[in-house]
């Protein structure tokens, strides 16, 4: 996120920004813990349980939980290859700054605009989650879809006005959420498993139980088990949100790799032992499997209503900066493309007021689209399940395109002397990141009750085709692949310029 913090500023983290032709814009006052914030708040296991643990339970059953730690693998490969890239091109826009200068305009053109898809309906999903699975059930609000889609309108013009209005605040509730996620999830963990021993309501057991799904066939291909992953792959995303921050974090070639991989540990290590205590805290499966909100009643059930509704603050505040910190990304993503003339409206969206110290109608931009997408779904009963899976199959798209960019461009260069690189584990990362991203897309792609999900991305990508087009006729020069601007050049001698 943007920070106007007054600090010192390494001259050799400018001097590199200057040397791919852009002018420093923002306070670097990003380090460890900030840039580690940034991907935790976006990873957001609070967010992701939450909001999915429902689909688990009436998916694969509480043991659907397990295929948690699969994913934790999969994606900690993944973001070890975000950080070799990162690492070597350090800029705001991540991958498409990454593929416009490693591979060329188009290919990066591309990769920007699916980040772009991505974020615009994770914002959506993250808010609409919030609504419906944290704040309804706080204020005791019944749920029905045209409630749910006005309150999430109203809280993604929350977030912007906040964005807007004070980076300094927008930092500080970021912080705060991380701290108390940690906190509390630790200490709701280690209070539900001793509470439901005393009490005679936990059940070991639990934790090997289908619950109302069948044992038969529970291990088919793209059955119970394989859909169970969806859990974990829909929660453990958005560590690249720190590399897309590189130009407002001291040595983002040392910082943004560390926190990309750290953020998904914990979150992993820390959403695993919540997993546990909620599944081992279930006094009736099919009560809990049924609910709309599982992981509140499961609260209810063992704690008693009190402590439900504060743990139930306590889930609005981490799930609103999971928000917050998504739609600040979302903004320097569009800001970083519009810099570059390759979107409509480029001269409005790349604009950074002094008065904020942040793209301010690129964040309108977002929080505009993120409203627009609530309202198409507004009568739709199950949009948060095909809000999940759209913004499930969006960043796999994108870190499977993302990889393969490294495979043929990245892993040619040699990374600098102190910089984070693959070393001499490379092939293996590739390999592994491969085929955990291909099992992923199987898993999305194949089961006929996420069709809606799918058709909403081909048609983001479809909307993309038109855009590209439009790009192309009016700023051609823009969208012009120009010799030496991009590649193996640029990539060695950190001399390219922007390419506009």
């Amino acid at each position: 996120m943007c920070l106007t913090v007054a600090t010192v500023t390494r001259p050799d983290d400018d001097a590199q920004l200057s040397r791919y032709g852009y002018r420093q814009q923002f306070v670097r006052s990003l380090r460890h813990f900030e840039s580690f914030a940034v991907a935790f708040s976006f990873i957001s296991i609070t967010t992701g349980i939450f909001t999915t643990f429902a689909f688990v339970l009436v998916t694969g059953g509480p043991r659907g939980i397990w295929t948690w730690p699969i994913v934790i693998v999969g994606q900690t490969l993944v973001a070890l290859v975000y950080g070799a890239l990162a690492s070597r091109v350090p800029l705001s826009g991540y991958s498409y700054q990454w593929a416009s200068r490693l591979a060329n305009v188009h290919v990066g053109w591309w990769l920007g605009w699916m980040s772009f898809a991505f974020l615009s309906i994770v914002t959506v999903s993250v808010d609409y989650g919030l609504v419906q699975v944290a704040f309804q059930p706080l204020i005791g609000e019944a749920y029905t879809p045209l409630s749910a889609a006005l309150e999430t309108i109203v809280v993604l013009a929350l977030q912007a006005a906040l964005i807007i209005a004070s980076t300094r605040a927008t930092t500080r509730v970021n912080n705060t959420a991380v701290a108390t996620e940690v906190i509390g999830i630790v200490g709701l963990t280690i209070l539900l498993i001793v509470v439901a021993a005393i009490r005679g309501l936990g059940h070991w057991s639990n934790l090997t139980s289908t619950g109302i799904v069948p044992s038969a066939g529970y291990y088919n291909w793209l059955g119970p088990f394989m859909l169970s992953t969806l859990l974990g792959a829909y929660t453990i995303v958005g560590f690249e949100s720190a590399s897309n921050l590189a130009e407002e974090t001291f040595e983002p070639h040392k910082t943004v790799p560390r926190a990309m991989v750290r953020a998904v540990w914990i979150s992993g290590l820390v959403g695993m032992a919540f997993l546990i205590a909620l599944v081992y805290s279930i006094n009736s499966i099919p009560a809990v499997s049924h609910s709309s909100a599982p992981v509140a009643l499961i609260v209810h059930d063992v704690l008693g209503g009190f402590v439900q509704k504060i743990f139930l603050i306590f889930v609005c505040v981490s799930i609103f900066a999971c928000g917050l910190v998504i739609m600040v990304t979302n903004g320097r993503l569009i800001w970083s493309m519009s810099r570059d003339k390759r979107l409509p409206g480029y001269q409005l969206w790349r604009q950074v007021p002094r008065a904020t110290g942040g793209p301010t109608w690129a964040t309108i931009l977002a929080a505009v689209i993120g409203a627009a997408i609530t309202l198409v779904l507004i009568n739709a009963t199950g949009a948060l399940v095909t809000l999940f899976t759209a913004s499930t199959i969006m960043p796999a798209l994108l870190y499977a395109s993302t990889v393969l960019l490294y495979v043929f461009t990245a892993r040619r260069h040699r990374a600098q002397p102190g910089h984070f690189s693959l070393g001499k584990y490379e092939i293996p990362v590739i390999a592994g990141a491969l085929i955990w991203l291909t099992y992923e897309l199987i898993v999305l792609i194949g089961p006929a009750e996420f069709r809606d999900a799918q058709y909403y991305v081909l048609g983001a990508l479809g909307l993309g085709v038109l855009f590209y087009i439009g790009q192309w006729l009016l700023e051609p020069g823009a969208m012009r692949t120009e010799e030496g601007a991009h590649g193996a050049d640029a990539l060695s001698t950190d001399e390219a310029p922007a390419g506009q």
